[in-house]
């Protein structure tokens, strides 16, 4: 076994006065060896590294070396570096060894309720991008060597100031080049001073339910909706009320607004179906949230990517009262791994959320901060947008018009006039998990979206485009309509 020249300070326990310090010393090293923590091969620090750590003298050291080496626990000589033995005394095996036993009964760990309601909420699975996978731009699009370029120019200049980090609202000059893209971009009615970097939606969620929420708190939510938001709000306790949508977006019947102090709403393009919020609808819940002292959190997750008609206003832009929460992330725009996202803030809440930011993450990664804020200010941001928006489209295209050649009678695609994905609503007597059971063994990734809906009925399909070549939708348009006609004609069977 080779030898680890490195070391680092040892922490050995507390010596007591009573014993001598030579055998304490001697004593604590035989500990470690055989406990592990000093492997085989490992070096031990010098005697004068371990004299001015324990306050000893070199002879105390020598000494307790000696008889290490003598038990055959170490080996070398002082002054040419001392390591543990690889092969050590038979006994001191016998005395490590355990007796391996079968599974331990889990244990009954006392947690609070809000730990009890948690769930865990699935990331990106590290898997080949293949028709239909949503949720997810065209990560072999992104211009890497020019985010590369920048991140090796702001850390060849870095400050101390930029290792020191940032207020817990972020890095001052993105935030203000944030503000500066959602008032020209989404009509946004901000300053930088109410923009709040976080690491992505989520974390803007949980800001929200922190400030918002306690148990029983209602919360009206679109149905089917954006699963991520449930779990913050439920894990906080909020009791969920599900709308149903229209063709106007998420409904405002009374039965699901009454005594709601949240609604939580994907307006610029709904998710998962990719409905629009008309303007009269977003009127009406502007309206609603003023006359009751509600709140709306507008998640605004992939808007910049528009296809037909110019963007419909934000909600928050339209807002008199100050009552819209304003949600917005980089990672579906650029890529997945750059946790970063921003939440704008009334006027008088910032104080609030800026306590709230100051005792948990205390503020997002201030060198990703400065990257992405040179990629905004340089326009390579707005270039990237663009660039993408025309490769979106065209491959929005070419799913619509695969789909209306080999879908029909089977999946009617929503035509959806924005965002990274659309739905599809299946034939009648298709079963959605079905059909996305039997798409899977053709290697076609549909979801059902019945996965995100807590009492719609209706059989539908998610499906994305954004990150699959034209190519590829093409296949996975003609597996999926197989599979679907495997699904009927088993219906038929039946019947």
């Amino acid at each position: 076994m080779p030898r680890r020249t490195a070391t680092l300070d040892l922490n050995l326990p507390l010596r007591d006065k009573a014993t001598p310090a030579y055998r304490w010393l001697y004593e604590s090293l035989r500990k470690e060896i055989l406990e592990g923590r000093l492997k085989p091969g490992a070096r031990l620090p010098g005697t004068r590294d371990l004299g001015d750590q324990y306050e000893l003298a070199r002879g105390t050291i020598v000494s307790a070396f000696d008889q290490l080496k003598a038990e055959g626990y170490v080996e070398g000589t002082i002054g040419s570096g001392t390591y543990v033995s690889n092969v050590l005394p038979e006994e001191l095996l016998q005395v490590a060894t355990h007796t391996v036993r079968g599974p331990a009964a889990p244990r009954r760990v006392r947690v609070s309720d809000a730990a009890k309601r948690v769930h865990l909420f699935p990331g990106y699975e590290p898997k080949r991008t293949r028709a239909f996978r949503a949720n997810l731009p065209a990560l072999d699009l992104f211009p890497i060597e020019l985010w590369t370029q920048i991140t090796a120019r702001r850390l060849r200049r870095a400050s101390t100031r930029l290792l020191l980090g940032c207020d817990p609202m972020g890095y001052d000059p993105l935030r203000q080049a944030v503000a500066d893209y959602l008032a020209g971009a989404r009509g946004v009615k901000c300053t930088a001073e109410q923009i709040a970097i976080v690491s992505g939606a989520q974390e803007a969620l949980d800001l929200i339910a922190r400030l918002f929420l306690e148990p029983a708190t209602r919360v009206c939510m679109e149905d089917p909706g954006y699963i991520g938001a449930a779990r913050v709000f439920e894990a906080a306790g909020a009791k969920i009320a599900a709308a149903p949508l229209d063709d106007e977006g998420m409904t405002l019947r009374a039965s699901h607004l009454r005594g709601a102090r949240l609604a939580y709403v994907t307006p610029a393009h709904q998710f998962p179906v990719g409905i629009t919020m008309s303007l009269g609808r977003r009127l009406e819940l502007l309206e609603w949230a003023r006359t009751a002292g509600a709140w709306i959190v507008e998640d605004d997750y992939d808007s910049e990517y528009r296809y037909e008609r110019r963007p419909v206003p934000s909600l928050q832009g339209l807002d008199r009262s100050d009552r819209v929460l304003f949600v917005g992330t980089f990672s579906k725009v650029l890529f997945p791994s750059l946790r970063l996202g921003y939440l704008v803030v009334p006027r008088d809440l910032v104080d609030r959320v800026t306590a709230l930011k100051s005792v948990t993450n205390r503020h997002a990664p201030l060198l990703d901060q400065a990257v992405l804020c040179d990629f905004i200010t340089e326009g390579h941001f707005g270039r990237h947008v663009r660039r993408m928006r025309e490769v979106y489209a065209e491959r929005r295209s070419v799913l619509f018009e695969s789909a209306r050649r080999r879908l029909t009678g089977l999946l009617e695609i929503v035509g959806v006039d924005a965002g990274l994905q659309t739905a599809g609503w299946l034939a009648p007597g298709i079963d959605a998990r079905a059909a996305a059971l039997a798409a899977a063994r053709r290697d076609v990734d549909v979801t059902p979206l019945s996965d995100y809906s807590r009492r719609s009925k209706r059989e539908g399909l998610h499906l994305g485009f954004a990150a699959v070549d034209p190519a590829e939708i093409r296949r996975g348009v003609k597996e999926l309509a197989v599979a679907l006609e495997e699904a009927l004609r088993k219906l038929s069977f039946r019947a």
